[in-house]
């Protein structure tokens, strides 16, 4: 079982990021998403935006994802007219997942000097080699398959990987010690702390199955 990535959750590689200018956030972004999802307003966007664009949103923020830039330039254009029809000014950013770095890059409007020296200072510190030591618990009855499928993952993205294990009577806690860049350990810790969730639904299914 590999630990779930960006890629392989959905190809929405790019993104729409629009601050909303509004005094109440929560009521105007529950009455504007309630227009969005509302009947009215998806026959008014429909030759505009994708059905497989997907809209959130958080604060005062509204984000839509899709999986090419036509696609999110199609949806802003609609959603910058729904903006428009509540009389809502926005500011609007748009990204690019970067697979290498794992990060958002953003694309429109471009970055300024001073964002773009922090992006490379940001950069620099992910590409930092470092060794961590990151200790999980997984049921003795599927002990292996963790092992083996952190192993997997930390050679997947070109870790180090040694496991210590400290066997308890029900349990054993499993200790990886990791050496790599700062961004792959940062996923590698991501990636075990699904695999230790998957492993007690995985465990307890098992408790609780006939015999």
């Amino acid at each position: 079982m590999e630990p779930q990535s960006h890629e392989s959750e959905q190809d929405q590689d790019w993104r729409l990021e629009a601050e909303l200018d509004v005094e109440e956030p929560g009521g105007a972004l529950r009455s504007l998403l309630g227009r969005v999802r509302g009947p009215d307003v998806v026959k008014e966007l429909e030759a505009t935006v994708p059905r497989d664009v997907v809209i959130t949103h958080d604060g005062t923020r509204l984000f839509a994802y899709a999986a090419d830039e036509q696609t999110l330039a199609a949806a802003r254009r609609g959603l910058e007219a729904v903006l428009a029809h509540d009389g809502i000014t926005a500011r609007v950013r748009v990204s690019h997942w970067d697979d290498e770095l794992d990060t958002w890059r953003q694309t429109d409007p471009p970055p300024t000097a001073e964002e773009r020296q922090a992006e490379a200072a940001a950069e620099r510190d992910s590409e930092t080699i470092e060794t961590r030591s990151l200790v999980v618990s997984s049921g003795r009855l599927i002990r292996e398959e963790v092992e083996q499928s952190m192993r997997d993952w930390a050679a997947k993205l070109g870790l180090e990987c040694r496991i210590v294990e400290h066997p308890h009577l029900l349990t054993s806690q499993l200790a990886f010690t990791v050496t790599g860049p700062k961004r792959k350990i940062d996923e590698f810790a991501r990636g075990l702390q699904a695999e230790e969730w998957a492993t007690i639904r995985a465990e307890t299914a098992v408790m609780l199955s006939p015999l």
